[in-house]
């Protein structure tokens, strides 16, 4: 039970009218400064969403975006697609006001929405630094019609437990026992909004003769495609049609990255579609990080393939060119493909049978120490001022993605070419292509050996 949920996370979202403390709620919950992962271009650097955890829960907080301040109706039309978003993605919304300027107007018409949701909301009411002085004012918020107001102050940090009791009352309550019980393969098909992902899943289902259907109990409103091949159910999650028109280019790459977090989550193994006309983009490596941050299976479909001039090395070239900028995920597994002619889609239900093996590969702990022993014969492990690592035992724990801890005598002492090292034996033994693995460094005390 324990390993499904921490699969499938909850997704909270933030929402607000300007200046009421969206940013500083986010921060105040996410802690500051956010863990950015070196080598990897995710998006947390963006401050979208962050991977949060209360208690003995975890769960992913998105930001909705920004409204400029401006004339009335347009922070009131930029709220009202703030909380299409939000509807659309989160399990929970936060829906924050602020006591000092009072309930107004946009903020009961946004209310309005999200009561029609039936989405589970909790209302902050933010800047409330002494209950003394301001106590009385958060009564006036009852008068929204959704539910008890928490009394918050995120820049004082005070509240923000009783907000997050208020949200994880809801993660409980959270109907995941149809996607719990569910074994078929979950794939999402990611990328940039117009690079075949709708076309993609289409000719699937065209192909294999399959009827779009909703999947009962699904926490998101998404409907979500299954395709048979060869007697197997897969599930393809939507991320496709942006159901909006925005003028703004930066709101649709946050509304697709928002939708993609969500959809990622719910996945076994993720396809990165890139256009083969345009490469890879910043925003490609983005997508691309999201997944890997999560340790999903990741397949990267080339689509388009069909017009690009090509010469018997063209494939070679331009994988190389991909890996370059996909360095932090080596291990990614690569398809040529055409949505438009159908080439190599059948190739796609192969990868994805190959990939969610490898996630689930358990590897006998005596084999496993038999590999990682001849491993630091063949290049000794670091050493520091007279003192060399030892790996007194290695056993794998986890599965989706492959987990192994390493006991060790100084933990330190574990540089990351080293954990590299390993992982490049490791694969060479077992493949474990398209899966990330993970590696838990545990310190053991000589003696106790």
């Amino acid at each position: 039970m324990k390993k499904e949920l921490i699969m499938s996370k909850p997704v909270v979202a933030i929402i607000g009218r300007p200046n009421v403390g969206k940013s500083t709620l986010f921060n105040a919950i996410a802690g500051e400064p956010i863990s950015i992962v070196k080598d990897t271009p995710g998006v947390t650097r963006d401050r979208i969403y962050a991977d949060c955890t209360w208690l003995d829960m975890n769960f992913t907080l998105i930001d909705t975006g920004g409204i400029e301040p401006d004339s009335s109706d347009i922070i009131l039309s930029q709220m009202r697609e703030q909380a299409e978003i939000a509807i659309e993605t989160a399990d929970v919304i936060v829906f924050i006001t602020d006591v000092r300027q009072g309930l107004v107007d946009s903020d009961s018409k946004v209310c309005d929405m999200l009561r029609k949701s039936r989405k589970p909301v909790v209302l902050a009411v933010n800047k409330v630094d002494s209950i003394a002085k301001f106590g009385n004012d958060v009564y006036e918020f009852y008068n929204l019609g959704i539910g008890d107001p928490v009394a918050i102050s995120a820049a004082s940090r005070l509240g923000i437990g009783d907000l997050l009791d208020a949200v994880a009352v809801h993660f409980k309550s959270k109907g995941n026992e149809s996607e719990e019980d569910d074994d078929r393969p979950r794939i999402a098909i990611v990328g940039k909004p117009n690079v075949g992902k709708s076309s993609i899943i289409n000719r699937l289902t065209g192909q294999n003769r399959v009827i779009v259907s909703d999947i009962a109990g699904t926490t998101r409103d998404a409907i979500d495609t299954v395709v048979v091949n060869n007697k197997q159910e897969y599930v393809f999650i939507d991320t496709a049609g942006l159901r909006r028109k925005s003028k703004v280019k930066e709101d649709i790459e946050r509304y697709s990255i928002i939708r993609t977090v969500t959809a990622v989550e719910r996945a076994d193994v993720v396809i990165l579609v890139i256009d083969a006309n345009e490469g890879v983009t910043e925003q490609d490596a983005k997508i691309a990080g999201i997944a890997h941050d999560r340790g999903k299976g990741i397949i990267v479909a080339v689509n388009k393939w069909d017009l690009v001039e090509k010469d018997n090395k063209t494939i070679y070239e331009y994988t190389d060119n991909i890996k370059r900028i996909l360095s932090f995920m080596p291990y990614a597994e690569y398809v040529f493909i055409s949505a438009l002619s159908g080439q190599r889609l059948q190739k796609l239900f192969e990868m994805i049978d190959i990939v969610r093996e490898n996630q689930t590969l358990r590897i006998q702990t005596g084999v496993l120490n038999e590999i990682i022993s001849e491993a630091t014969v063949m290049q000794q492990p670091p050493s520091d001022k007279g003192k060399r690592l030892k790996i007194f035992y290695t056993t794998q724990v986890a599965v989706k993605p492959p987990t192994f801890v390493i006991f060790v005598n100084i933990k330190q002492l574990m540089h990351f070419s080293y954990q590299r090292y390993l992982e490049n034996k490791i694969r060479e033994a077992f493949g474990f292509k398209g899966t990330s693995i993970r590696f838990i460094i545990r310190e053991r005390g000589e003696d106790a050996k």
